[in-house]
């Protein structure tokens, strides 16, 4: 068993990252390249700070992992060495531990009994010790493809690529399914491709699940819109059964504020996915950062990716505008009490690069030049407050007092309001929700029969170990439907929800 002991023992170790000053230089990820020996012995230090607890919150899907990744046990075969067992224990529950050991805020860390008190030395570090088995599990050879040894004569269209369309077509595949993904884009991966900066995740990572999932037998289609390059009447002709993993890509807008028309005020993913293009070869960006004032209206992850692609691009300066004050340094036990998420203030790598945060803070204005470009920005400070009947939230002056600070680029990342508007989604009669998103039963299946729902598009715009959860659940129901049964996993529910104070 685990070292009861272990947390008294080692203290909880981050990643080392490179010098600030040259990863700012590159699009490299942040965290550097330890020698294979180093890191292993550092990563099998940090596991042995894991408990074995009786009741492991880090995997409920409610307070810890959706995907129920079984933590205690691959932290114990890590401490002992044993990376194969690892390697299996944790792919058993998640096809891409590389994309939540890095991208994933590990909602498991929030969970961990260690997390109750700060007097532990903070929870056991799962994510680094996740992504390094995801890198080990390569290294040693482990992570090959899996073929079906029976093919069920059954076609599954997948429509979108991004980690729950890839999880629900893998799951599929490796049942005997024919599963093709159609994806719009020129290339694979969705948000993960272009949403996600090269220094967060390099792209040769999906790269190598891509090229697995391809010798599985799993079909692709890139540049294809369906309803558009296909239309539903052929996608139903040819497929026995149709899921959307279309995302949640439409991006929240603030049109009431003054000066909004001028040019140079985009949104956050206008921003970033030509900047993504550019890293794979397609050339200058036509919205970039280099030698502008760049204000970045929103304080969550697409923000922080804003914030390291501007520092990258070379912007002259880097603001990021937060409406609500600053949270706390740490855990409010009565406003986040363990083991749900807390309320604190988040650090990303990008912060420690330059550049600046605003907290309680909204635009009054947007002033332009002579030539209908923004200049500057009129900042106000503000409080944010909540009607206790209705719940809506209003932003409240709290002061007469204007600040006036240089803009020449504004990207609003103020969060997504749902599935784009498309034309598949009229051919199949299928109606968004009053959240923007695609509604379901039980069994994953949308309005449309046989056409079913996962990721981001069910959920609205999410994590990526929930849009991973979520397709190997629809791939459950998708297998079920097919063959009138399935023992793929199922590890979340349509309803479920994070655990939370209300």
């Amino acid at each position: 068993m685990a070292d009861p002991k272990g947390f008294l023992k080692y203290e909880r170790v981050e990643p080392p990252k490179r010098p600030k000053e040259h990863r700012a230089e590159d699009w490299r990820e942040v965290y550097a390249d330890l020698e294979p020996a180093e890191r292993d012995q550092q990563v099998r230090t940090q596991a042995t700070r894991c408990m074995d607890c009786g009741i492991p919150f880090c995997h409920s899907a409610g307070s810890g992992c959706p995907l129920g990744n079984l933590i205690p046990e691959w932290n114990d075969l890590v401490r002992r060495g044993d990376w194969a067992a690892a390697s299996d224990r944790l792919h058993a529950t998640n096809n891409f531990p590389e994309f939540t050991g890095k991208l994933c805020p590990a909602p498991c860390e929030a969970g961990c009994t260690l997390s109750i008190s700060p007097l532990s030395g903070g929870p056991v570090a799962i994510k680094r010790v996740e992504a390094t088995i995801a890198e080990k599990s390569w290294e040693l050879g482990l992570a090959q493809p899996q073929v079906a040894e029976v093919a069920s004569g059954q076609r599954v269209a997948v429509v979108g690529s991004g980690p729950a369309g890839l999880a629900a077509a893998q799951q599929l595949t490796r049942a005997g399914h024919d599963v093709t993904i159609f994806e719009r884009d020129d290339r694979l991966g969705g948000l993960l491709r272009y949403g996600i900066p090269e220094f967060k995740m390099e792209k040769k990572h999906l790269d190598k699940r891509l090229a697995q999932l391809k010798k599985e037998g799993t079909q692709f289609v890139t540049g294809c819109e369906v309803g558009v390059d296909i239309t539903v009447e052929e996608l139903r002709a040819r497929y026995d059964a149709v899921v959307l993993a279309v995302g949640a890509l439409r991006g929240r807008d603030d049109t009431t504020t003054p000066g909004r028309e001028l040019r140079g005020i985009h949104l956050a993913m206008e921003h970033l996915v030509p900047a993504n293009k550019q890293c794979e070869g397609d050339g200058p960006s036509p919205i970039h950062a280099h030698g502008k004032h760049v204000v970045i209206i929103g304080g969550g992850d697409t923000g922080a990716d804003s914030y390291g692609t501007a520092i990258r691009q070379g912007a002259a300066s880097v603001t990021q505008l937060d409406q609500y004050p600053m949270p706390p340094a740490t855990r409010d036990d009565d406003r986040s009490p363990w083991p749900t998420w807390p309320y604190v203030l988040r650090t990303y790598p990008a912060h420690e690069e330059g550049g600046e945060r605003k907290f309680g803070v909204a635009v009054r204005r947007f002033v332009g030049d002579e030539n209908g470009h923004v200049r500057a920005i009129e900042l106000q400070r503000v409080k944010v407050v909540k009607d206790p009947e209705t719940g809506r939230r209003e932003v409240l002056p709290v002061s007469d007092e204007i600040e006036e600070i240089p803009a020449d680029l504004v990207l609003f990342a103020i969060g997504f309001e749902g599935v784009e508007h498309m034309r598949l989604l009229d051919d199949l009669g299928i109606r968004l929700t009053r959240r923007g998103t695609i509604s379901c039963g039980p069994d994953w299946q949308t309005e449309a029969p046989g056409v079913f729902v996962c990721g981001d598009a069910h959920r609205g715009a999410s994590l990526v170990v929930w849009a991973i959860a979520e397709g190997r659940s629809v791939a459950h129901a998708v297998d079920a439907y097919l063959t009138g049964a399935s023992d793929l996993p199922a590890p979340v529910h349509p309803t479920a929800l994070p655990l939370a104070v209300v």
